[in-house]
């Protein structure tokens, strides 16, 4: 076994990530691989990893294998059928690499936004009751019709092309809002109506409003038909929110 194996070895995170490194690292390219010369440093890498004695997962040894069965094909006779690109035996790896490597690409993007908490909105604790009654009126279906209103809602809001600072929205603020609102429209107003325009975050915080107010049974949200507007009622005995 050649010995510049073993100095080089390191540490990856699956066969995929090998077999990109040493794409990389020959400038091969991916739509014409020589699968030959692949597989040889493929398999030498394996060696070397085994006489370091480092425990290998089973899907190393399936992409060995599915190595040794495409270079075997390429080596075969071609019939006509097989001259055309949809028929060569390494597209269906080619075709994972790709997507491999795309993934691979906005990995850094997507650790970025978990770091930063994109898109998280915090909601102060609260003490909860013991026992708290299913709100009237309020099944699973109005409540997903009523999320999915909003999200339509905040995509056909526009986006301003000036970067302002960042608006902290409170659910309590949002759910006075709210019982303006319906004051304002004797008790009665449609869930479009009542957010107009908003931030993502803001339009977040009203809905967590909405849903405080009808578990406090302050306020009905219903939707008589299948395609009529979602409606928020004050019920008769609503107070106030302090």
């Amino acid at each position: 076994m050649a010995s510049n194996y073993l100095v080089k070895l390191e540490a990856f995170e699956g066969p995929m990530d090998l077999l990109m490194h040493l794409i990389e690292k020959n400038k091969i390219d991916l739509y014409d691989i020589p699968i030959a010369d692949l597989t040889k440093q493929y398999l030498a890498y394996i060696d070397a990893a085994y006489e370091f004695d480092i425990e290998f997962a089973s899907e190393f040894l399936v992409m060995a294998a599915t190595l040794l069965r495409i270079k075997s094909r390429m080596m075969l006779p071609k019939t006509d059928a097989e001259t055309s690109p949809d028929e060569d035996p390494r597209m269906e790896l080619v075709l994972r690499l790709l997507e491999y490597r795309r993934f691979k690409e906005i990995t850094p993007t997507l650790y970025a936004m978990v770091e930063g908490q994109n898109g998280y909105v915090e909601r102060p604790p609260t003490s909860l009751p013991a026992q708290r009654s299913a709100p009237e009126n309020l099944s699973a279906d109005v409540l997903m019709k009523i999320f999915c209103t909003l999200r339509r809602m905040h995509r056909e809001i526009t986006i301003p092309t000036v970067v302002i600072a960042a608006e902290e929205y409170r659910v309590r603020d949002k759910m006075t809002d709210i019982l303006e609102l319906l004051t304002e429209h004797r008790g009665r107003i449609a869930l479009r109506n009542a957010f107009p325009t908003g931030t993502r975050e803001e339009l977040l915080a009203a809905f967590l409003a909405l849903l405080e107010l009808t578990k406090m049974q302050t306020v009905i949200v219903y939707q008589d038909r299948l395609y009529d507007d979602i409606q928020i009622v004050m019920k008769e005995a609503a107070v106030g929110v302090s």
